[in-house]
């Protein structure tokens, strides 16, 4: 072989297991958001666990609010279809400002139902005020593996706009994720 093509050939082989290294990098990170979906997907349910357990209890004492109950439950029920859709595909956009909104829909018939429970909260039982702060530390740690996803999807974004891994993230059909 002469030298020209060994150049070639050193060439060729840098270039391959360069797409290999990108490509596995791309598919690491995209494993990152997946962990983080499935983190806050833990929470959403558990969430929502904890709501439909404190809107059971919290009938007898908001007898005059049935209907700001079930649009709670309603808006929690469609928020959980979201997180479903989400965790099977947690790099979609779509998706991701699908559950946006149902967080939007669910946070403000949530503020409106605790903010009776709380001008209610002697006539609630011992338990429903358990649930009620189990349900706030829920909404913080919620906010805290939004962020972690967030992070996860922005140094994702980050790899894919960089110049050697955007040609092969339109070779591979990579997609930027969206952010919750």
């Amino acid at each position: 072989m002469s030298t020209g093509q060994w150049i070639v050939l050193a060439a060729a082989a840098v270039i391959v297991f360069w797409m290999v290294g990108g490509y596995n990098r791309l598919v690491a990170m995209r494993s990152t958001i997946g962990e983080a979906c499935r983190q806050l997907d833990e929470l959403l349910l558990r969430r929502t666990e904890a709501a439909a357990a404190l809107a059971a209890q919290a009938r007898q004492a908001l007898a005059g609010e049935e209907g700001a109950i079930d649009a709670w439950q309603a808006a929690s029920t469609a928020s959980r279809k979201a997180a479903d859709a989400l965790r099977a595909r947690p790099v979609n956009a779509e998706l991701a400002q699908a559950l946006v909104g149902s967080e939007s829909a669910l946070a403000a018939s949530a503020a409106r139902v605790l903010a009776l429970l709380e001008q209610q909260q002697a006539q609630l039982a011992a338990a429903a005020t358990e649930q009620l702060a189990a349900l706030r530390e829920l909404d913080g740690r919620i906010g805290f593996a939004r962020q972690v996803f967030n992070e996860a999807a922005k140094a994702y974004d980050a790899a894919l706009a960089e110049f050697p891994t955007r040609g092969l993230a339109r070779l591979y059909r990579f997609t930027p994720a969206g952010r919750l």
